[in-house]
């Protein structure tokens, strides 16, 4: 189901309100391991744990001015969580997707 922008971003607000996050987060801690894993491969199929991460983390490391070495490494982290976030949300789309495709036969024993 296609969603346009204004419903997205009225979805976003309603999830930052407090507590509306609490269920999500109790529900995507069990399956934290899971997750972490898939988050991983999908980093590594695309090739930021590769040799192009590795370069980026010399690349910081090399810088010879401590101030600015300090800021190439926050660049580089926060580049990580930025990429981390939206594979991690896109795991949590397909996940819903799957959790709600009707052809899935329920999984409660």
């Amino acid at each position: 189901m296609p969603y346009d922008e204004a419903r997205l971003e009225a979805a976003i607000a309603a999830l930052s309100e407090p507590g509306r996050f609490s269920q999500a987060e109790s529900v995507v801690a069990g399956a934290a391991p899971q997750l972490q894993r898939m988050l991983g491969q999908a980093l590594e199929s695309s090739g930021w744990f590769g040799e192009s991460h590795e370069a980026a983390i010399r690349t910081a490391a090399a810088v010879d001015d401590p101030d600015e070495r300090v800021t190439a490494f926050r660049t580089l982290l926060a580049e990580e969580a930025r990429i981390g976030m939206m594979v991690g949300v896109a795991v949590g789309w397909a996940l819903r997707e799957e959790l709600n495709d009707p052809h899935q036969p329920d999984q409660e024993d």
